[in-house]
């Protein structure tokens, strides 16, 4: 459905939807919930580490990627569980996917803060 909203008032829209996907996916993920979390410890710890500016940017980024991989695998789920309940190969498929999307975003954080600080 097109609002027909321009300029900074479509802005204001968009991120009110933003945010209301964030707590959508706050109260109904729990994996988001966790990552989160994670983050926001990694995310002070960053700043205390003996590392240059940049590599505190990878090490911070790279947890963002994973906050984002999180809330595409999430939106992924919710429209193949709205679609239908049963099994389905491609719905099988699309949720392995996403799921996959996010184990690499985890591997590539676990990766930037394993050679950053070794």
């Amino acid at each position: 459905m097109k609002t027909g909203h321009t300029g900074i008032k479509r802005i204001v829209y968009a991120t009110g939807y933003s945010f209301k996907g964030l707590r959508a996916a706050w109260c109904n993920e729990a994996a988001f919930r966790q990552e989160s979390v994670a983050a926001l410890v990694l995310i002070v710890v960053a700043f205390f580490l003996p590392v240059s500016k940049l590599e505190q940017l990878a090490m911070i980024g790279s947890l963002a990627i994973v906050l984002i991989a999180e809330l595409m695998n999430s939106a992924v789920e919710a429209v193949v569980d709205r679609i239908s309940d049963e099994h389905h190969e491609l719905s099988g498929r699309a949720k392995d996917i996403g799921s996959a999307a996010v184990f690499v975003s985890l591997a590539l954080a676990a990766f930037t803060w394993g050679y950053i600080l070794i």
